[in-house]
């Protein structure tokens, strides 16, 4: 069995990480600082406010921490703090590539717009690229919640071509928050003008039960899913989602917090990638789930006994479903491959 310190060491792609669950507590304390809020000042009590319990009633139960550092997350500072934060923590897990999702309409309580948001986030992207071996990117999260009319809007993110910090670092967009009320065919006049843009699409779908929102979603344009665990309700329909290249972004510790499945027996990660299916591995919210990218590999490998060669195929996985350009995936292809030859 693969030891931790290789696991460590290991060069790591992930796709599926969402900002506002993923600030460290130094950041917390900071960010606090800057707004002036006051804090709990034993860690342990801050922790406990923003770590979900283990055992959550619902995918709804788990959101609920959310709302104690969104007031954090209004000013340009914060959030570019913010940004650089989650990618240095994902570079001390030696991750070479990370695309970071948020929502902007979590961020506009202080008077700043969409497009602010997304340029402070950018420059915290930019910095880190600086500062770290890491690639950043981010992706556009839509909240179901909100009107088609209003998710429209996010759309100008897009548009904004003379803002090349926007263009350079925005790759996709997302649908996130309660799938099970809010199903995707819902947004099918959005995404449709998500696909006229040419923008790359992911949208969470199968978290909460309902395996119908996987194949809607791709049917709507999605060439990669947000958990997807209620796919092993339909093992039949493997073979037509490696045929479409459809990418399944996992997050064991989250996937089981959230109830969206029950045992170990029921998670299809590992029935997914026997089958060719593109299975990756991803933490979904560090903080909300008290874990990083080195835990849940080390999760993959006590259930399935994964090896080196398992490892860096489910990279390779990753970096071909990533929305980074075709020169940019081959850079990463190469690096990846000669770090894990290394490693063997």
């Amino acid at each position: 069995m693969l030891d931790n310190k290789t696991i460590k060491e290991m060069p790591k792609i992930e796709l599926h990480c969402h900002l506002d669950g993923s600030l460290s507590v130094d950041a917390i304390r900071r960010m606090a600082i800057n707004e002036n809020i006051q804090l709990p000042e034993k860690d342990e009590d801050l922790k406990a406010n923003i770590h979900a319990p283990q055992e959550t009633h619902s995918l709804l139960d788990y959101l609920a921490c959310f709302d104690y550092v969104l007031p954090l997350l209004q000013t340009k500072e914060n959030l570019e703090l913010a940004a650089y934060d989650v990618a240095k923590q994902a570079a001390d897990e030696n991750v070479k590539y990370i695309e970071i999702r948020f929502a902007p309409m979590h961020h506009t309580k202080k008077d700043i717009n969409i497009i602010e948001v997304t340029k402070a986030i950018c420059k915290g992207f930019e910095q880190a690229e600086a500062d770290f071996d890491i690639k950043v990117r981010g992706l556009i999260c839509g909240l179901r919640h909100e009107s088609v009319s209003t998710l429209m809007t996010l759309l100008d993110i897009f548009a904004k071509e003379d803002e090349n910090l926007i263009s350079h670092y925005i790759v996709g967009f997302d649908l996130a928050g309660d799938e099970e009320n809010f199903p995707p065919k819902l947004f099918a006049p959005l995404l449709e003008k998500v696909k006229q843009k040419g923008v790359n699409l992911t949208l969470h779908a199968g978290e909460c039960g309902c395996a119908q929102n996987i194949f809607d979603s791709i049917e709507l344009g999605a060439s990669r899913i947000g958990h997807g665990v209620a796919i092993h309700e339909n093992p039949d329909e493997f073979s037509f989602l490696k045929e479409k290249n459809i990418t399944f972004e996992m997050a064991p510790t989250s996937n089981f917090q959230t109830k969206a499945i029950e045992s170990l027996e029921l998670y299809p990660f590992k029935e997914l990638f026997d089958a060719g299916v593109a299975v990756t591995i991803n933490t979904d919210n560090r903080t909300v789930s008290d874990t990083n990218l080195v835990k849940e590999y080390r999760k993959i490998r006590d259930w399935y006994d994964f090896t080196l060669d398992d490892f860096l195929k489910i990279n390779i996985t990753a970096i071909e479903g990533s929305f980074v350009t075709g020169t940019e995936k081959e850079i990463l292809l190469d690096k990846i491959r000669l770090e894990y030859k290394q490693l063997g």
